[in-house]
């Protein structure tokens, strides 16, 4: 008598949950990767940002070498705290002294670091996570290296081992200041040149 072989079921439905098992492993990679890949841009973004500040206001700063002594009594600037557009508005073609220019770059360096010049439904969506702006520089407004510290709130926490006081110990940054990033750009400044 001829031996009737049972044919096997279910070896085909194995091999798919095994293939979607992979399937799925690969697809959470993916995600994982892109949230890790816009944390990272994100980032970028914003030291790209902190830098642009600096360097623009320390271009201000240079040209602007009779108020050296103005930017540097500014202390700490940053979340809102320079308050309404001085007058006059030293915009392009306006008459302003260089102590009115001083105090007018401060606010709109301010206003860049606060997002307040690009605007959604207005509220500022263009600038930095709790910024602050610190210069640093010769006491008397001399020749002499001059630098601006610009400190904003980071996405992870890290072990930052600058040793700048610009937004230490405000409670904007964490306990222990582990999500402050910072940018320093230092350069010489001769006012009387």
């Amino acid at each position: 008598m001829p031996k009737i072989h049972a044919q096997q079921y279910g070896f085909s439905l194995i091999e798919l949950l095994v293939a979607l098992l992979i399937f799925s492993v690969g697809l959470l990679s993916i995600v994982g990767l892109q949230t890790i890949s816009k944390q990272s841009n994100f980032e970028a973004i914003q030291r790209t940002t902190a830098a642009q500040v600096a360097q623009g206001l320390l271009e201000d700063m240079r040209t602007n070498g009779d108020a050296i002594a103005i930017y540097l009594a500014a202390g700490e600037i940053g979340q809102g705290s320079r308050g309404a557009e001085p007058a006059p508005a030293c915009v392009p073609d306006a008459e302003c002294d260089s102590i009115q220019k001083a105090i007018h770059d401060l606010w709109f360096w301010e206003q860049v670091l606060d997002g307040n010049l690009e605007t959604n439904a207005g509220t500022g969506t263009g600038g930095l996570i709790l910024p602050t702006l610190c210069i640093a520089g010769e006491e008397d407004g001399v020749a002499g290296i001059y630098q601006v510290s610009v400190v904003w709130h980071g996405t992870a926490s890290i072990n930052n081992g600058v040793s700048n006081a610009c937004g230490i110990g405000s409670g904007d940054y964490g306990d222990t200041d582990e999500f402050r990033r910072i940018v320093q750009i230092p350069t010489y400044i001769d006012p009387a040149s």
